[in-house]
């Protein structure tokens, strides 16, 4: 793996997002958050009205990705998030999004990406791991004011029981469960404010960097 890659895991809105975006700006390094590609996936089935669990259209749809054409707004979406942890499950979906991955973070000079498998399976050999993590309430009720941020429908308790299954079927699926690497370290959020946050990740990373 050439470069400086810092890979960050954790379940949903344990914040994993913002801090890799505001570590890539202040090392100036490109950043991919790896869940818009399963979002991504999962769209392009929706649109198609095929369902979540064909994998053999699932997986066609992974390798016509392109790292470019994300409808952002809509893929950030609670309904595509949901939809996004079906297919995730799926391991020919995951093993056609694996290269796309890997093939980012070797860029010259490093980057960042954010997921659910990056310090155990896209980039096992990164420089800097961090898992991220926060109390399933505390996840919920950032998701419910992120969407009602959005104009959004933001139902906490239908929120805190998305969150929750799909905790389980994250850490449950066969492929890739979503866990902290042996060597990440963990970082809780779930008391910290998005600077306290930043400022953890920060000398998390600086001490990486010896």
């Amino acid at each position: 793996m050439s470069g400086f890659v810092i890979a960050i895991d954790g379940p949903a809105a344990s914040g994993k997002g913002t801090l890799a975006r505001r570590l890539a700006a202040r090392y100036e390094l490109p950043h991919l958050d790896t869940g818009l590609l399963y979002r991504a996936t999962a769209c392009a089935l929706l649109d198609e009205g095929l369902p979540l669990d064909d994998v053999e259209a699932a997986t066609a749809a992974a390798r016509g990705l392109s790292l470019v054409d994300f409808d952002d707004a809509r893929l950030r979406s609670r309904e595509m998030g949901e939809a996004a942890s079906v297919v995730a499950a799926l391991p020919p979906v995951r093993a056609a999004l694996v290269d796309l991955q890997r093939r980012f973070a070797a860029r010259d000079g490093g980057a960042v990406l954010d997921g659910r498998d990056i310090g155990t399976v896209i980039c096992p050999d990164a420089r800097v791991k961090i898992f991220v993590t926060a109390t399933p309430e505390t996840r919920a009720q950032r998701r419910a004011l992120e969407l009602a941020s959005r104009g959004e429908k933001a139902d906490y308790a239908a929120i805190l029981a998305d969150v929750r299954r799909r905790d389980e079927r994250d850490s449950g699926r066969s492929v890739a469960p979503l866990r902290a690497a042996e060597d990440a370290t963990t970082l809780d959020t779930s008391d910290l404010d998005i600077e306290g946050a930043f400022r953890a990740a920060l000398a998390i990373v600086e001490k990486a960097r010896g």
